[in-house]
């Protein structure tokens, strides 16, 4: 990976023509520190957010030895970079294939369940496989409802009268038993875990077998941008989430049970940036080297405000407009597709021009795991930069806020 002091360093001694992302490694260090030193259980990287090897990498240097992964792919990916790493099934709705390789393979023994049938095709492997069931931990995933930018309790989770019934079924069979709930990514209300706990504590209470664990999941907010024509919604810090959470742990009786989070976004985000390239400039219109189909879905869905800077080609000597005034441009993505459009609008110096770059920031969640090879476009090079994308230099706009008006 080559490495540059600085993003617009990079950018104007390389003059990139595609997409390059912006490694910040001291950055995930810090941000995966700061959460394993505030939230009070074990960390379980959530590896579908970002499974780049020099993520993983990263953050096994720091100390964390626990993942929640979804699929073979996953396993193999966390594997590779830390061989002594736990892995944490989470998926609630899995392939009796896959299960067998967690199982045999991998020799994975944490799981995740919704449905008694999902009980049934791990029940067959195991017994195939002549394993103990008590060394096996099913966590019963229950629904719970919150605000959170991307909703996740509308595909997976059991009802809570449901979740005591699956509860005491795995129980009877001999296999030990946990909690576990999602609250969503990228919650917007700090009371959302104080609601899913109080459900937890429900089924727990009515369930009457002994749990080993409690996995509360995500949601733990990233910090980005904030749309100025919107409201600002106060939301606390992680620092006060997590003393919020500890007071809802010892109110809803949890204390007394081991503790597992899955972070994505709040230890991944900042850590990366993407630059790229304005191929032409039309109107307040921008075709630039990437889209949907690419590194910006989070910048499609218009969910969440990400800070933008305009890096100027130093080549071009004339500019029209006032470069003091950032106004909207609708952004158009590489591919020949007339759907790749961002919904929402760039707000950037009205000088920005064709041949210039955008430097987009806290692109870490999601951005590399969501890219796709249509049109054959297709971003991968990394390299690793020193300087935070908060302390660049340079013109700074926004990337995904409202709909800009006809």
């Amino acid at each position: 990976m080559q490495h540059f002091p600085s993003a617009r360093d990079m950018t104007l001694s390389e003059r990139p023509d595609e997409p390059v992302y912006c490694f910040r490694r001291k950055v995930l260090e810090a941000d995966a520190r700061h959460f394993t030193e505030n939230f009070p259980g074990r960390t379980a990287y959530a590896v579908k957010t970002n499974g780049e090897p020099f993520v993983l990498e990263t953050l096994a240097g720091v100390g964390i030895d626990c993942f929640d992964v979804a699929s073979p792919a996953e396993f193999a990916a966390v594997r590779a970079v830390a061989p002594d790493a736990e892995m944490l099934y989470m998926h609630p709705v899995k392939a009796q294939s896959d299960i067998r390789l967690a199982l045999e393979t991998y020799r994975l023994r944490v799981m995740a369940v919704d449905h008694e049938d999902e009980v049934a095709k791990i029940l067959r492997i195991v017994r195939a496989l002549d394993i103990d069931p008590g060394t096996i931990t099913l966590y019963v995933r229950i629904q719970t409802k919150g605000h959170a930018a991307y909703e996740l309790s509308k595909k997976f989770g059991a009802a809570p009268a449901h979740a005591v019934e699956l509860l005491q079924r795995i129980s009877g069979i001999g296999f030990r038993c946990g909690l576990c709930f999602h609250v969503g990514s990228q919650i917007e209300e700090p009371q959302t875990y104080e609601r899913a706990l109080g459900s937890a504590h429900w089924v727990r209470s009515r369930a009457g077998v002994d749990l080993v664990g409690l996995d509360v999941g995500g949601g733990f907010p990233a910090v980005y941008g904030h749309d100025p024509r919107r409201k600002k919604v106060e939301m606390p810090s992680l620092d006060e989430i997590m003393a919020q959470f500890r007071k809802d742990i010892v109110d809803w009786g949890f204390d007394d049970l081991p503790l597992v989070a899955e972070p994505g976004r709040v230890i991944v985000a900042h850590c990366l940036s993407l630059v790229v390239r304005v191929l032409l400039k039309k109107g307040r219109r921008l075709y630039i080297n990437d889209g949907i189909w690419a590194s910006l879905s989070d910048s499609w869905t218009g969910k969440i405000t990400l800070p933008a800077r305009h890096i100027p080609d130093p080549a071009r000597r004339r500019r029209t407009g006032r470069p003091d005034a950032i106004v909207p441009f609708k952004v158009c993505g590489a591919t020949c597709d007339s759907v790749d459009i961002l919904s929402r609008p760039f707000w950037l110096p009205e000088t920005v021009d064709t041949g210039d770059w955008i430097e987009i920031g806290h692109i870490g969640a999601y951005s590399l795991a969501l890219r796709t090879r249509f049109n054959g476009f297709y971003p991968e090079r990394v390299v690793g930069v020193d300087t935070p994308f908060e302390d660049e230099t340079g013109a700074l706009g926004l990337a995904s806020i409202e709909t800009m008006s006809p």
